[in-house]
């Protein structure tokens, strides 16, 4: 009898319940009152930093389990809107290549930058800054190939190279092919630079020395039907004049042979200056 209360105290004190004997008495002839036993409830204790090299318990995540996504970290700011340089041009380049941006590449971090960047890093996840910090500078170029020259200038704004020696005397239309720039020179001065495109591979544009001969505010070509205001033609059909397509596109595109200038309002001031018998000078 007293091992089997003693197992059944056990019980109890695992279940919390009250005990009660099998009669009136314990068997001894005396009266007993029935035992209530309270178990006291298990608490959770505050977690606690386990501190380095502890042992994961239980409850830790598994190695290698993916952590809660969070809010990547953007890093130090490179560029933002305002800023200009040749850092801003590679920028704008390779958002073009991810068709990100359709403008440019200007060298000025724009409000149509602002834009693209924001665009490139909501689509991966990133803080929606428009800033271009270091985390977002890494993902754009893991995606795109090192802009070329022609690719960071495809709007023109390439700085000009020396000028040929042809071009140090009297008044010259210094016409540059490996920097893709005009130069309007009188006696070795510089007094405007202007982008330029060329002939495609089948229609080159012609090097060498050769003269303004005819001018032609609002001309039209009879060959190609296409309009060339403000044409200074110095080669046979060749001529500089304003083209709307380089404006358009860029060096995307190519002429019939024709110096092309993109800025109108810059081809406009030179054609009030420049006159019959001025020099041109094509060259490399």
């Amino acid at each position: 009898m007293g091992r089997g209360f003693a197992a059944l105290l056990v019980l109890a004190m695992a279940c919390g319940c009250t005990v009660q004997g099998s009669g009136e008495d314990g068997g001894d002839g005396k009266r007993h009152l029935p035992v209530r036993i309270e178990v006291p409830k298990r608490s959770t204790p505050p977690a606690q930093d386990p501190g380095p090299g502890a042992t994961p318990s239980a409850q830790d995540p598994k190695p290698g389990a993916t952590p809660p996504s969070t809010s990547a970290a953007s890093g130090p700011v490179l560029w933002s809107r305002g800023d200009t340089g040749p850092g801003v041009r590679e920028l704008q380049a390779r958002l073009r290549q991810v068709a990100w941006l359709y403008d440019g590449p200007t060298g000025s971090y724009d409000d149509l930058t602002e834009r693209a960047v924001k665009g490139f890093q909501g689509k991966r996840g990133l803080p929606r800054t428009g800033r271009t910090d270091t985390v977002t500078w890494k993902r754009l170029k893991a995606m795109t190939h090192e802009p070329g020259k022609w690719e960071l200038y495809l709007m023109g704004g390439q700085p000009a190279d020396a000028p040929d020696p042809r071009c140090l005397t009297g008044r010259v239309l210094c016409i540059s092919k490996t920097s893709r720039t005009l130069r309007w020179m009188i006696d070795g001065r510089t007094l405007t630079t202007v982008s330029v495109r060329f002939g495609s591979v089948g229609t080159p544009t012609r090097e060498g020395v050769f003269r303004v001969y005819w001018k032609s505010r609002h001309h039209v070509s009879t060959l190609y039907d296409s309009p060339m205001p403000y044409a200074m033609f110095f080669s046979g059909g060749q001529a500089v004049h304003y083209s709307a397509d380089f404006a358009a596109h860029g060096y995307a595109g190519g002429s019939h042979g024709c110096v092309n200038v993109r800025d109108e309002g810059a081809i406009a001031s030179l054609f009030a200056q420049v006159q019959n018998g001025d020099k041109v000078v094509v060259h490399w």
